[in-house]
C-alpha cells in the first residue's frame, strides 16, 4: 500500500468514524496534513504536519497513540511517525482537549434538552458594543491546557456553552497566584459574548464589589446597586472571592446576588486563590453556597506543561528560542506562569536593546539572580505554613503555647530544616530567638507525628509538595 496525502486521508476518516460525538477530534486532526514519507522500506517514516508547536504537543500527548493505532489497522507493517511543525495558520482551538471535557460536555448535553432558559434562543450574530470590562485577547484558544488545568478548563468551556443550563452553578475555581484562573473567567466571559450577543456580562473582583456594597450602604443607594447586580446582569464573574469573608454585611449581599442568579437560571463563575472552607471568616451558611455547585482546581503545571505554555507565548511574542534555552527557562520558572512570561519577556527586551540573539548563554547571564531567587526563603516557608492552617505568621513566631500555633510552628521548623539545611541555632533565630533545643524537639516531634497520625502527614505531604514545586527540590 502507498503511504501518500490519500492514505493520510483515509486514516483521518476512519478515526472520525470510530469517534462521530468527539467534535474535539476534528479541532485538532484536522489541520495535521500529510508532508511526505522516508525512511526504508521495511520501516517507513510517515511526515506530519503540524500548524505550531502547542499543537504538536497537544497531538504527540493526546492523540498519537490513537493515530498509530488507526494506521496500523491500514498498514500491515512496521512504521514511524513525526510530527513537523510547518507554521500554517489555522483557526485557533476553541475547545479543551481533554476527555473530562467530552464527560461533563455529554451531562450537559442531557441537561440542556430538559431545561430552557433564557440563552437557548435564536442567536442575533449582530455584535453590539459591550461594556463589560473583558480582556479580548484571553480566550479558550489562548489558555495552554496541561494536567494542572485541563479539569477546570473543561468545566469552563462546557459552562460557557450552555450557561446557567446545568448543575454546574456557580462554577468555583481555585488555585494559587498566576495560575489562569483570571485567564479562565475572561475566556468564558468572551466565549458567551460571542455565542450570546444579546446578554449582560457583569465581570468585577469581590474587592470592588466589596467597595461599592459599602459605599451604597453609607448613602442609601442599596437599591441601586442590587438593580445594578441583580437585575441588569446576566452572567456574572467575580474573581478573588477571598476578599469576601472580609465584610458580614458584604457577605450577606453577595450571597443574595448569587441565590438571585441561580434561581433565575443565570451563570455564576467565581475565582479565588483558595478553597471556600479556607476562606477566613466566612460564614457556614456561605459557604455551602459557593460548594453547591462545580468546584475546579487549577495547579502549578509541571514541567512539560511549562513547556508548552512558554513556546506558545514565544510564538505570540515572535521570540526565537533553542530547545535548550526554552527548557532553561521553563525549569527555573516554577512559581506561576506569571513568572514564566515575564523572564520570557525580560529575555526578548534585553535581547533588543542590546541587539544580541538569544542563546542559552545569554539567558543564563539574564536570569542568573532569578535562579537563585527561585530557593525558597525562611519567610516564605513560614507564609506557606500560616497560609496552610490559617495563623499569622507573627504567631508562629511569638511565645504562645497554644495547640493550634505550637503544631504549625513545629512544623514550619521541619520544613525549614529540611529544605533550606539551617542550623538549629539560625532557625530559633527566625523564630524570635528560640534556644536550639526547642528546635531539636519540634523537629523529632514532627517525625513522630508523621509516623503516628495520618492526618499530619497529608498535611506536610501537602506542604512539602507546594515548596516542591518553587524549589524542584
Amino acid at each position: 500500500m502507498q503511504i501518500n496525502s490519500h492514505f493520510w486521508d483515509q486514516v483521518k476518516s476512519s478515526m472520525k468514524s470510530r469517534n462521530l460525538n468527539n467534535k474535539l477530534l476534528d479541532t485538532w486532526l484536522d489541520p495535521i496534513e500529510y508532508l511526505n514519507t522516508t525512511g526504508s522500506i521495511e520501516r517507513p517514516k510517515i511526515q506530519l504536519g503540524v500548524p505550531n508547536a502547542f499543537h504538536q504537543y497537544f497531538v504527540i500527548e493526546n492523540l498519537q497513540d490513537k493515530i498509530y493505532s488507526e494506521i496500523s489497522n491500514i498498514y500491515n507493517s512496521s512504521f514511524e511517525v513525526e510530527f513537523i511543525v510547518t507554521g500554517n495558520k489555522v483557526p485557533p482551538p476553541p475547545e479543551s482537549p481533554q476527555a473530562l471535557e467530552e464527560a461533563i460536555s455529554n451531562q450537559a448535553a442531557t441537561h440542556s434538552m430538559s431545561s430552557k432558559n433564557q440563552f437557548n434562543q435564536p442567536q442575533n450574530k449582530d455584535r453590539h458594543i459591550h461594556s463589560d470590562p473583558l480582556n479580548q485577547e484571553l480566550t479558550f484558544s489562548t489558555f495552554v491546557v496541561g494536567k494542572n488545568s485541563e479539569f477546570a478548563h473543561a468545566a469552563c468551556f462546557n459552562v460557557a456553552k450552555n450557561p446557567g443550563g446545568h448543575d454546574y452553578n456557580p462554577l468555583y475555581i481555585y488555585g494559587p497566584v498566576g495560575m489562569g484562573k483570571t485567564h479562565l473567567l475572561h475566556a468564558a466571559g468572551n466565549y458567551i459574548r460571542d455565542q450570546y450577543p444579546q446578554v449582560k456580562i457583569t465581570y468585577i473582583s469581590a474587592e470592588r464589589f466589596m467597595n461599592e456594597c459599602i459605599a451604597s450602604i453609607r448613602h442609601h443607594q442599596m437599591d441601586k446597586f442590587r438593580l445594578k447586580y441583580r437585575e441588569n446582569s446576566d452572567i456574572l464573574l467575580v474573581d478573588d472571592v477571598q476578599f469576601i469573608g472580609k465584610g458580614e454585611a458584604v457577605q450577606e449581599e453577595f450571597f443574595h446576588t448569587i441565590n438571585t442568579f441561580i434561581d433565575r437560571k443565570k451563570q455564576v463563575i467565581l475565582a479565588s486563590d483558595r478553597m471556600p472552607k479556607d476562606i477566613i471568616d466566612l460564614e457556614d451558611r456561605n459557604r455551602t453556597r459557593l460548594e453547591r455547585g462545580l468546584i475546579a482546581d487549577i495547579t502549578m503545571p509541571d514541567l512539560e506543561t511549562r513547556i508548552a505554555i512558554l513556546r506558545y507565548k514565544a510564538e505570540k511574542y515572535n521570540v526565537r528560542m533553542s530547545e535548550d534555552v526554552v527548557n532553561h527557562i521553563a525549569r527555573i520558572s516554577k512559581r506561576s506562569i506569571r513568572e514564566l512570561e515575564g523572564n520570557l519577556k525580560k529575555v526578548k527586551m534585553f535581547s533588543e536593546l542590546q541587539g544580541l540573539q538569544i542563546d542559552y548563554e545569554l539567558v543564563k547571564r539574564i536570569l542568573s539572580n532569578h535562579e537563585t531567587q527561585t530557593m525558597i526563603s525562611v519567610e516564605e516557608i513560614l507564609r506557606i505554613v500560616s497560609d496552610h492552617f490559617k495563623v499569622k505568621i507573627q504567631d508562629l513566631k511569638s511565645t504562645t503555647r497554644a495547640k493550634q500555633i505550637v503544631v504549625p510552628r513545629q512544623i514550619a521548623m521541619h520544613l525549614i530544616k529540611k529544605f533550606l539545611d539551617k542550623s538549629l541555632v539560625d532557625i530559633g533565630k527566625a523564630f524570635g530567638g528560640k534556644d536550639h533545643t526547642t528546635v531539636m524537639n519540634a523537629i523529632e516531634r514532627v517525625k513522630h507525628l508523621q509516623s503516628t497520625d495520618q492526618d499530619m502527614f497529608k498535611n506536610i505531604e501537602e506542604l512539602e509538595t507546594r515548596i516542591h514545586n518553587i524549589t524542584g527540590v
